[in-house]
């Protein structure tokens, strides 16, 4: 496929959002989406926008209660707009390209990779070390992206993409070194879990009870292997990474922790953000609880803490708990808004068109790994996401199928 203005702005779209410069990202996203407008838009994208225009609308609202600073309060409401503007980008451009999206798709995936890969390079040569953290630091810490991609191509018979083996095969080597590189235990998971929901597991039967009871137990029985096993805190490479398994049900679920303890502080720091978020805004009454702080507002961690990008905070304005950002933000109804829409992304029906059965099998595995995923790493609000947009093409292009009634056109 030829690169052209809309495939151009497209990759665009997701490398930007590789780098941890949002303020760019925001505006290609924004670029792509008032240069792709279409004229009719379904009822599905409807909702699922209105869904966090809703969440949007509430944190500006709640913001007019308090004083917060003009900058602190635009930043928040850019962040709060990127999933609207992700769902956009998908959905509309999905219309410049329609039967060859999977092409631009998959290149785009190829394309991170092949950075990645270079910026791993380019880490050794820094600092001739194969320590996790450094390289991590240095070439990225995830993509969801390039799972998505490695997860198509591996069933890229049940979505009609016509690529010979060996192309396939290359593609598949890059960006399974890729993605591996990245060490990162959400990424593993998140394979896992697409994988379970293409094959429609997630679609609750006897047999898919079976299977997924027996995924439990099987990564349970890692876990306690890993456990076992006690990986040391300073470990490099793979260890590195077995330590942050080990820590991972406490990261994520501590309910005490000893800030002065710099080891548990650090450990389970993500913990510690959902703990204070919970105590701050009910401490300000029952209308931050149900409708927020607002736009701008911010966590107050008690101490002074060096970020990954080097810089020395005190206040935060977003917590890596998604769900608990967007209580700070919008309260329980903003909660409640989030959750609908991720249980309307997760019910999808099976259908006898296999494509179009595929793709909401993608979607139901995508609703399932967004719960995890807006736990640990804020979701769809992460400055460096882009699920959104690929959550707006698989609409796209599963209401393209329905309306063509024909699913080779994807051929």
């Amino acid at each position: 496929m030829k690169i052209n203005l809309y495939s151009f702005l497209y990759i665009l779209c997701i490398v930007s959002s590789f780098f941890p410069n949002y303020e760019v990202t925001f505006l290609i996203w924004l670029t792509t989406v008032l240069l792709t407008i279409r004229k009719k838009y379904s009822v599905t994208i409807f909702n699922f926008i209105l869904f966090f225009s809703g969440i949007l609308l509430i944190a500006s609202i709640s913001s007019l209660f308090y004083k917060y600073q003009a900058f602190s309060m635009v930043k928040d409401f850019t962040y709060l707009l990127k999933p609207i503007l992700g769902l956009l980008v998908g959905y509309q451009i999905f219309d410049k390209f329609k039967s060859k999206s999977f092409d631009i798709f998959i290149k785009a995936g190829l394309v991170l990779s092949t950075i990645h890969i270079l910026l791993i390079l380019f880490a050794f040569l820094k600092f001739h070390s194969v320590d996790m953290n450094l390289i991590r630091a240095e070439a990225g810490f995830f993509s969801d992206y390039e799972v998505y991609v490695f997860v198509v191509l591996l069933f890229s018979n049940k979505f009609n993409i016509e690529i010979d083996k060996k192309r396939k095969t290359f593609f598949l080597i890059v960006i399974g070194f890729s993605i591996f590189m990245y060490l990162a235990r959400t990424n593993f998971l998140q394979l896992a879990i697409l994988v379970l929901g293409i094959k429609g597991y997630f679609v609750l039967t006897q047999k898919s009870l079976k299977v997924l009871t027996l995924v439990v137990f099987s990564f349970l029985l890692s876990y306690g292997a890993i456990y076992y096993a006690n990986p040391k805190r300073n470990g490099k490479g793979i260890e590195a990474l077995m330590y942050k398994i080990k820590i991972a049900p406490e990261e994520a679920f501590k309910t005490k922790i000893n800030k002065d303890d710099w080891k548990d502080f650090n450990d389970n720091y993500r913990s510690f953000e959902n703990i204070i978020t919970v105590k701050q805004v009910t401490a300000d009454g029952l209308r931050a609880v149900f409708f927020g702080k607002g736009i701008g507002s911010t966590l107050n961690i008690g101490q002074k803490i060096k970020t990954t990008d080097g810089s020395i905070i005190q206040y935060i304005s977003v917590a890596h708990n998604g769900f608990m950002t967007i209580f700070m933000k919008s309260g329980l109804l903003g909660l409640l808004l989030l959750m609908v829409f991720l249980y309307l992304l997760y019910k999808q029906k099976r259908d006898e068109n296999p494509l179009i059965n595929h793709l909401n099998m993608l979607l139901i595995g995508t609703s399932v790994f967004l719960v995890l995923s807006t736990w640990v790493f804020m979701g769809v609000y992460f400055k460096l996401d882009n699920k959104s947009i690929i959550v707006g093409l698989i609409l796209a292009m599963r209401e393209y199928l329905i309306k063509a009634n024909n699913s080779h056109l994807l051929k």
